[in-house]
């Protein structure tokens, strides 16, 4: 067993020499839990519960800049009660960058629900009211082909300083690109939940731009 957590020891210390640090799974002392109250499944995931407000479980000891973000996330088909993704470039726990997704809206019938199937925000200037406003249709798009509302989905968002790709489920047209909003000047990264909203995350890998 010793011999076993040094080997996995030395293999997270390479990959975070590569600018990779995967994370399987996260342990509580790893993360600060903002407004919502964090567990564990036996399969390595990670759960933040529903609340009033937005709701963090932000990565200690790690700063993101630009690069790449993998990672399985599920929500569920609650209408209104399902906002999961990641927060990054937070200076603290109200100025962030974020992208997340809606997957009640996943399979809707209704065509304007289903265009609102992934969203990018930059608070607090620029939250979705904003953006939906000033610019339809262009900071929020819908996921095709739709995934699963209830099942676990593969995200992959590519971070630069003048794009953000947002990737789902292996397919090679980003199902939301954009130009980042704001220069926050933060560097904390964390798993993000919306008002009202559980979450569940797992395989979360970050990888730097070189």
């Amino acid at each position: 067993m010793k011999i076993l957590k040094t080997l996995l020891l030395a293999v997270a210390c390479l990959n975070t020499a590569h600018g990779i640090a995967q994370i399987l799974p996260p342990k509580a002392t790893d993360l600060t839990v903002v407004n919502r109250h964090l567990s564990f499944s036996t399969d390595g995931s990670l759960h933040l519960d529903e609340a009033d407000n937005a709701g963090f479980a932000w990565l200690n000891n790690r700063q993101f800049t630009y690069g790449t973000i993998e990672f399985d996330v599920k929500g569920n088909d609650k209408l209104q009660g399902s906002f999961v993704g990641i927060a990054y470039h937070g200076l603290n726990d109200s100025t962030y960058e974020c992208v997340y997704f809606r997957p009640f809206n996943f399979l809707a019938d209704d065509p304007v629900r289903k265009s609102h199937g992934v969203q990018y925000i930059a608070v607090p200037k620029y939250d979705w009211p904003v953006l939906r406003e000033q610019h339809p249709n262009k900071y929020e798009q819908a996921v095709m082909p739709a995934p699963n509302p209830n099942a676990w989905f593969h995200v992959r968002i590519t971070i630069g300083a003048k794009k953000v790709n947002v990737y789902v489920n292996g397919v090679p047209k980003a199902a939301l690109e954009v130009e980042p909003l704001v220069k926050t000047g933060g560097t904390k990264i964390g798993y993000w939940v919306g008002y009202s909203s559980p979450g569940d995350w797992k395989n979360l890998k970050i990888t730097d731009e070189k």
